[in-house]
């Protein structure tokens, strides 16, 4: 399968000699799948998008410390580019930031969360199941890292997972589009280096939970599957 990355932001310098950039993640992260993949990059945070929506069989958008709702260029091009998606029928995975942008380029709402920041590792509960949800898992575990959320959904669109703090924490929009809330590409180090950096502006009780809660495994590989599932499947169904 040939996936398109879409990266929508870069590692804080300081934090690259130890964690690398975000492509580096995803090819770490997928690496382990043991999955044959061929992954094209497009850092569309520079202005770096495809140039047509069949360069790759399918598309991940990746996190960003930018929200939905800011008025950057390249964020109004992508959401432009995700609708192109939508009507292609080609199979897309939003996280985090890209989860959001598929709500609001399709009609939903995004706002900044009055519940505060969700960090470090958050359980969700599964709502719904699917066939590409293989191994079965009812609570999936799973780093975050955001202050926006999903206040409305977009028309059609079906909830998978949600706990209490973040209820559209995977959600699926006909066969093809996906978005998820939590990061299977970080690891609990970068996270607790990225809560550190942010120490200004995350309250100190929110961190230290935070912090304590990454000792819990998260099913980053099991998510992953399930994702690659997802996408195998719209190849088969678009």
């Amino acid at each position: 399968m040939k996936l398109g990355i879409l990266q929508c932001d870069h590692v804080q310098n300081s934090l690259q000699p130890d964690f690398g950039d975000y492509p580096a993640m995803f090819e770490a992260l997928f690496k382990q799948t043991g999955e044959a993949l061929e992954l094209h990059f497009y850092p569309v945070i520079d202005g770096h998008f495809p140039q047509h929506v069949d360069e790759c069989d399918a598309y991940i958008s990746s996190g960003s410390k930018w929200g939905v709702n800011d008025e950057q260029p390249w964020i109004r091009q992508l959401e432009d580019f995700i609708r192109e998606l939508y009507a292609a029928g080609k199979g897309f995975v939003g996280i985090c930031f890209g989860h959001q942008l598929i709500a609001k380029a399709l009609g939903g709402e995004v706002e900044k969360s009055p519940l505060g920041w969700g960090v470090g590792v958050a359980h969700s509960n599964l709502l719904a199941e699917r066939t590409w949800m293989q191994p079965q898992q009812d609570n999936i575990a799973l780093v975050v890292s955001h202050q926006d959320q999903i206040c409305k959904l977009p028309l059609g669109a079906q909830v998978l997972m949600g706990n209490d703090f973040c209820p559209y924490s995977m959600f699926q929009v006909d066969s093809h589009f996906l978005g998820l809330q939590g990061h299977p590409e970080f690891s609990a180090q970068y996270s607790a280096a990225l809560m550190d950096i942010r120490r200004d502006r995350i309250p100190v009780d929110t961190i230290d939970s935070a912090m304590d809660s990454l000792n819990y495994q998260a099913d980053d590989m099991l998510t992953t599957k399930w994702i690659l599932a997802f996408l195998r499947q719209t190849l088969t169904t678009g």
